[in-house]
């Protein structure tokens, strides 16, 4: 399934265009509108469809590897990745924060509320 249909960069857009390509193709996986094994299009293919430069859908397609979204096999090409309910780098931020405010003194309910902060900004 090809992510590109439909798919628009903004340039008005604060968010730099490999965010916004990471974020929508990250999002169609969580969605299952990229379904687990679906094969994307080549960088080149990708950056013509969207209108990015090549450099722009390699480093989301890498930011997307590093998060475990997709995978790449060499030639073959990248696929989306069977994912876990907590993605491995969000669960090492988490582990990463839990202990930062053990350190720190923090009670477990404060370091709750900030999580939760956090969450409700966006």
């Amino acid at each position: 399934m090809d992510p590109a249909p439909g798919y628009r960069i903004d340039p008005g857009s604060p968010t730099p265009p490999y965010e916004q390509l990471r974020a929508e193709v990250a999002r169609r996986a969580a969605d299952g509108e990229l379904p687990v094994g679906a094969r994307l299009p080549t960088v080149r293919a990708l950056a013509e469809q969207a209108g990015v430069a090549v450099n722009t859908v390699a480093r989301a397609y890498k930011e997307l590897e590093a998060d475990g979204v997709i995978e790449t096999r060499g030639r073959a090409g990248s696929f989306v990745a069977a994912r876990d309910d907590v993605p491995a780098a969000l669960r090492e931020a988490a582990v990463a924060y839990a202990q930062l405010a053990g350190r720190l003194g923090v009670a477990d309910d404060d370091a709750r509320r900030l999580v939760d902060e956090a969450l409700a900004a966006g």
